[in-house]
């Protein structure tokens, strides 16, 4: 029998899977997103990063990652992304010479300020036809799935 061809074990298949389901959604609202905002360079992860400065206030790498699940590398990406556009600021830790700390500049916060309205109506196309109550219940469990981390 020809290997490339060979039948998925009883009742698999992929395509029905939660992690392929959810790949598909992710990939669906992160073209939403690059469509809906009016700065084609800005980066949805980009966007979480700043408005997470903007709730954290001058922040380590280390506890951006913890609040935004951004692994630490591409974290590293974003930033120094961030900080060529002159969205952010990166200056050593006066407590700590080892860290650094990454803190939004002023056009860091207005571009949040620009980019934040459209944040709800990217919301609303990601849901699309889910009705109220289905789109608690999607939130509920999603939040629930990534409790268990």
């Amino acid at each position: 029998m020809d290997s490339s061809h060979r039948p998925y074990p009883a009742g698999y298949r992929f395509s029905e899977q939660v992690g392929h389901l959810l790949r598909r959604a992710y990939q669906r609202h992160m073209g939403i997103f690059q469509q809906a905002i009016p700065d084609a360079q800005l980066t949805a992860a980009q966007f979480i990063t700043l408005c997470a400065l903007r709730e954290l206030g001058a922040s380590s790498l280390n506890d951006i990652v913890k609040f935004t699940a951004i692994d630490q590398a591409t974290l590293r990406g974003i930033v120094d992304r961030l900080k060529v556009r002159e969205l952010i600021t990166v200056a050593a830790d006066p407590w700590d010479g080892r860290k650094v700390l990454v803190t939004n500049t002023p056009a860091g916060e207005d571009l949040i300020d620009q980019i934040t309205p459209f944040g709800f109506q990217i919301s609303e196309q990601t849901f699309g036809e889910l009705n109220p109550a289905e789109r608690v219940a999607l939130l509920f469990l999603l939040r629930k799935m990534i409790e268990t981390d």
